[in-house]
């Protein structure tokens, strides 16, 4: 559909609304009901895998120390963002996203850090996220724009921990940073119906894109590739990760400083080693081996039993994610009122017929032949995202490049499970869907054009759309 064709079909009443003003329509909110998010997709299981999503939940939920710890649990820095997965993906069930209570609010000068004070951007009641610098810095203190840096700056430490010996280390300059301008942010993703975002197939997304690119909206997304073998990466902001598998292992090696099978070495921060200056010398020796049994700290364990307790940890956290089910829909609450079903299915419409569902595809397709379970075979993704990364402009451009994604491009965000989401776009900088909408009007954005046809939508059409989102 046209844009010409499109404005025709809606009203044309509404002004522009700018980010941070009052808006007429009302965003119904994180819906409370139990939708029953968190649940396995595995109904029929005749590879027997129900154990290893069992074995991989519980796995997620556990408390990393960095040695010593009753629970085997060791490996935890020398620095870290949280001790524990389900700390960052808690919302509204194990697997999702932050939660509307912050735990790393609470890490600082506890026995989790003790020699650690808050950064600045860690709230009680906002959200979990992870800093970055954009570029290195000038001796001066200003951020060099010639020297791109964009690595995880971990918020916390183990110095002074009773598990942790003679290491000591510095945080991060955070309030340099702020002044300098040159720190961006990032919330934890969601990760229920991954499996069936892993098992789409390269080709199904092509044709999908093809499909796309019949527009008149200026939209021309394309998609990030792994290094490695070239095909199409998905999961991560930028899209940056190919597999689960490899999510879950930088994951634990970044956000939380334990060495895997796949990531093999304790992490430096970026200025200590990359390319941020001369004379790096990485971690100082007595913050090495801090288990004192070698590395990498997660491996896989023969010598236990059941089956699942063979696995490494980064494996099992991969299978609990791959089983988690696509959340359900629901019913929406505004008010206090049950919004009806004609004015949810009305929103949808208007959802497609506006240009949204140009990225926000309701479905990019439907999965190939699955080795593990048959509910990831042959299923719909009905993720309303089409996987590829899109330039977003200078309202959300985080100067930061990761795979071929360039410093404005973000995978478009899936929506399923938007209904119980706090937090939203990619570094949680507001709770409010009005203000996540209009924050897609920016110069150079590939959503303007369709921003700008929700602004001339009337009230009643801008809140069914607003209704039909937290239906997701």
């Amino acid at each position: 559909m046209s844009k010409t064709a499109t404005l025709a079909s809606v009203s044309v009443l509404a002004v522009l609304f700018l980010a941070g003003m009052a808006f007429a329509q009302t965003d119904p909110g994180v819906q409370s009901a139990n939708r029953g998010t968190g649940a396995t997709i595995i109904s029929s299981d005749p590879n027997g895998f129900l154990p290893f999503f069992q074995d991989g939940q519980k796995r997620f939920t556990d408390v990393e120390s960095v040695s010593n710890s009753p629970t085997g649990n060791n490996g935890l820095g020398p620095r870290f963002n949280s001790n524990s997965c389900v700390s960052c993906h808690a919302q509204p069930a194990i697997g999702g996203t932050g939660a509307a209570v912050n735990p790393q609010f609470a890490f600082a000068g506890s026995s989790v850090a003790p020699k650690d004070s808050t950064p600045y951007f860690i709230t009680a009641n906002g959200p979990t996220r992870e800093a970055r610098f954009p570029f290195f810095f000038n001796a001066n203190g200003t951020a060099n724009t010639s020297n791109p840096n964009g690595g995880v700056e971990d918020l916390f430490t183990v110095s002074g921990r009773t598990d942790a010996g003679s290491c000591s280390l510095p945080q991060p300059s955070f309030a340099a940073a702020q002044a300098a301008n040159d720190i961006i942010f990032r919330i934890p993703t969601p990760t229920f119906g991954a499996g069936l975002i892993e098992n789409l197939d390269d080709s199904t997304l092509l044709k999908n894109q093809a499909n796309n690119l019949n527009n008149n909206l200026g939209i021309s997304g394309g998609f990030n590739h792994s290094g490695n073998d070239g095909t199409i990466a998905r999961f991560g902001w930028k899209a940056q990760n190919k597999s689960l598998h490899i999510f879950a292992g930088e994951a634990y090696n970044v956000e939380m400083g334990v060495s895997n099978e796949l990531f093999t070495q304790d992490r430096p921060l970026p200025g200590e080693d990359g390319n941020g200056g001369t004379g790096l010398t990485g971690l100082p020796s007595n913050c090495l081996n801090l288990t004192g049994t070698g590395y990498p700290e997660d491996t896989s364990n023969p010598n236990l039993t059941p089956q699942s307790a063979v696995l490494d940890d980064v494996s099992a956290f991969a299978n609990f994610m791959r089983f988690l089910a696509p959340p359900p829909p629901g019913g929406v609450v505004l008010n206090g009122q049950q919004v009806s079903g004609s004015t949810i299915q009305a929103g949808g419409q208007l959802f497609n017929a506006i240009g949204c569902s140009t990225c926000h595809n309701g479905s990019p397709g439907s999965t190939q032949m699955s080795n593990f379970v048959p509910a990831l075979s042959n299923a719909a993704v009905n993720s309303f995202s089409d996987i590829e990364i899109h330039h977003m402009g200078g309202g959300l451009a985080d100067n930061v490049s990761q795979g071929g994604a360039g410093g404005d491009q973000f995978r478009t965000a899936p929506l399923w499970g938007l209904g119980q989401r706090i937090f939203l776009l990619h570094d949680g900088r507001t709770t409010n869907l009005n203000a996540a909408i209009q924050a897609h009007q920016s110069n150079g954005s590939e959503a303007t054009n369709v921003e700008e046809n929700f602004d001339n939508l009337n009230q009643q059409q801008q809140q069914a759309i607003l209704d039909f989102l937290r239906s997701l």
